[in-house]
């Protein structure tokens, strides 16, 4: 499965302009179960898959991922319009909904697998996530520096159907996330 890494858009009939409809964003930050429960509610938020990013084996699967040898991140892929949500604001939403001070680890889940991650898919979504990186590592909102990777988008690797909206399947299932009530000043 290729990645989408252009906006999808439609042409405005009275103007003859093109205006963007959706973006995707790939965020890796913990268990995917939790992290799509939480982004498929926000506004704006179009669609949302679960899945597999930045490792080295093709075809990646859950019981391949799961060994920790693979270097896959377990990555939500957000589809989302712009005009309703930035991407910024999504990337703030993100920092608040995990702890991106811990390495390789979200709660009770430890492994490369459950590393902080933003996988860009262009310049301009690399530019924005430095900056709210390090908005986010300034404020001090988090005790402990930001250790989120940037990384480029490749391959992303749609997860298993059972894991797809697994909260939603199963109320009161394993999370460790939670929108925590802090705010990044800049």
């Amino acid at each position: 499965m290729g990645l989408n890494s252009e906006a999808k858009a439609t042409k405005s009939a009275k103007k003859g302009t093109t205006v963007s409809t959706s973006e995707v964003a790939y965020l890796a930050g913990g268990c995917f179960w939790g992290m799509e429960d939480l982004l498929r509610k926000l506004p704006g938020v179009t669609q949302t898959e679960v899945g597999y990013m930045g490792g080295d084996t093709k075809n990646a699967n859950y019981n391949l991922v799961k060994t920790g040898t693979t270097n896959h991140a377990e990555t939500v892929k957000i589809t989302f319009n712009p005009e309703k949500i930035t991407y910024q604001d999504l990337l703030l939403y993100f920092y608040k909904i995990h702890d991106p001070t811990t390495t390789n680890r979200q709660g009770n889940d430890i492994g490369t697998q459950y590393r902080s991650a933003i996988f860009y898919t262009s310049d301009k979504q690399k530019d924005e996530a430095e900056i709210v990186r390090a908005r986010v590592d300034k404020s001090g909102a988090w005790k402990s520096p930001v250790v989120t990777q940037i990384v480029k988008a490749a391959d992303f690797w749609s997860a298993e159907e059972y894991h797809q909206d697994y909260l939603q399947k199963n109320p009161g299932g394993y999370t460790c996330h939670f929108e925590r009530k802090i705010e990044f000043k800049q």
